[in-house]
């Protein structure tokens, strides 16, 4: 990744639950337990946690999208104790976990994509 890039970090969990209501319960703990870290991790720009709507079969149940000031800063994050306290404590209750990581530097110009018609 280039030195200076800002790096986006997504992940993307199923969360274990003997019950509907357990499982419920364990994504709410994981939400607030990432909800705690946002100003507290140095580095850390944005910090949002989803849990999924869809109620699809094949999606992941909770999803984190996080940006972080630079590579620096996410590997700092990877090791900071307040992370891996959380970390160790998803551990029994997620069943799979999946993880992109990709530099960003946004580019000059203008915002989303306007699809509106000009002069419309």
């Amino acid at each position: 990744m280039n030195p200076g890039s800002s790096v986006r970090h997504i992940v993307m969990w199923n969360i274990a639950g003997a019950t509907p209501a357990e499982k419920r319960a364990n994504i709410e703990r994981l939400r607030q337990g990432f909800e705690r870290l946002r100003g507290r991790i140095p580095g850390l720009l944005h910090l949002d946690i989803g849990v999924d709507s869809s109620g699809v079969d094949y999606a992941c149940d909770v999803v984190l999208y996080s940006e972080f000031a630079s590579q620096a800063a996410l590997d700092a994050y990877a090791t900071h104790p307040e992370h891996l306290q959380l970390k160790a404590a998803l551990g029994s209750m997620r069943t799979a976990r999946h993880q992109v990581d990709y530099a960003w530097n946004p580019l000059p110009g203008p915002g989303p994509i306007d699809t509106q018609e000009p002069g419309a």
